[in-house]
C-alpha cells in the first residue's frame, strides 16, 4: 500500500468527474448511483490516476472541489480509491461509505481508513 494516498486524508483536493452519476460503465454491465473520478496529475499503484468517489452530491457533475473524508484501501488489489465530499456535506459513517460505493466494491476486499497509519 503507498503511503502518498494518505497524505490525501483531510485535504482539499480537485476532481475530474469522468463517470457521472447515471452513467454506465463502459466495459461492466453497471450504472455508476455516485459521481466518479480522479485526480488530475496523478498516479496511483495501477498505473492510472488516483481514483474517487464523490459522496454527498445529488446530481451529475463534471468537476468538483472537495475535502478527503476516507480511503477505501483495497486488500487484494492495488487501486485504492479516495472518497472526497464537498466542504458542506455532512458526516459519513463507514456504513454509509460502504452502502453507497458497493456497487463497485462489493467484488473487492477493503478497509476505510480515515487517519494516516502510524509508520
Amino acid at each position: 500500500m503507498s503511503d502518498d494516498i494518505f497524505s490525501y486524508l483531510n485535504k482539499t483536493v480537485n476532481v475530474r468527474v469522468d463517470r457521472p452519476m447515471g452513467s454506465r460503465h463502459p466495459k461492466y454491465d453497471f450504472v455508476y448511483p455516485i459521481n466518479y473520478g480522479h485526480l488530475p496529475g496523478t498516479e496511483a499503484p495501477d498505473g492510472e490516476e488516483l481514483d474517487v468517489y464523490i459522496l454527498g452530491v445529488d446530481q451529475p457533475i463534471q468537476a468538483i472541489t472537495g475535502r478527503v473524508i476516507a480511503v477505501i484501501h483495497r486488500t487484494d488489489d492495488n487501486d485504492d480509491k479516495l472518497i472526497v465530499v464537498p466542504e458542506d456535506a455532512p458526516e459519513f459513517s463507514d456504513n454509509q461509505i460502504r452502502g453507497l460505493t458497493e456497487f463497485q466494491e462489493q467484488y473487492y476486499t477493503s478497509v476505510i481508513i480515515r487517519e494516516k497509519p502510524e509508520d
